[in-house]
């Protein structure tokens, strides 16, 4: 297992990121367990927004969708680029950086059905790439089963020409 490297922590974070270490430790699989030992709801969790390159700024905007008929208290989502970020970073309140190329943020409540808070990012990147490409998926799901996992993970190539890619 890899290290997770926190450079900057907001409170908020840390609870998911804390949590999320924790079970990744406790040996969780994929069927996060619950209090009880089984899973306590079911999810389906994606992400939809958009990102835009320009001159070594990486804007990301995203809303958590959960169209499971479970809710979700709180999960954590991971953003994994393909370039490294620029050391100093003004992260959004209930993110923080998880490594060279990753910034996990705690989606907070998502509704079954629903839509979770909007979460904007401002990210410097080492150097002026000029293409990133950008890989958005759940880290940590706040202790539900995950109906249909795999469309959970977004992925898109954003180029440096200030324009918006949707995903």
């Amino acid at each position: 297992m890899k290290p997770v490297e926190v450079v900057a922590v907001r409170a908020a974070a840390l609870r998911g990121v804390v949590a999320a270490v924790v079970l990744v430790l406790a040996g969780a699989g994929t069927g996060v367990a619950g209090a009880a030992g089984g899973p306590v709801g079911e999810a389906d969790l994606a992400y939809h927004g958009r990102v835009a390159l320009s001159d070594g700024r990486l804007g990301v905007w995203l809303v958590p969708q959960n169209d499971g008929p479970a809710a979700l208290e709180a999960a954590t989502l991971r953003i994994r680029l393909s370039s490294d970020l620029a050391p100093r970073q003004a992260l959004a309140e209930g993110c923080a950086r998880a490594g060279v190329r990753e910034v996990v943020c705690e989606t907070g409540p998502v509704p079954a059905h629903g839509q979770g808070r909007h979460i904007g990012l401002a990210l410097g990147l080492a150097g002026r790439p000029a293409e990133v490409l950008v890989r958005v998926d759940t880290w940590w799901n706040g202790g539900t089963s995950e109906r249909g996992a795999a469309d959970g993970e977004q992925v898109v190539l954003a180029l440096d020409t200030g324009d918006a890619y949707a995903f």
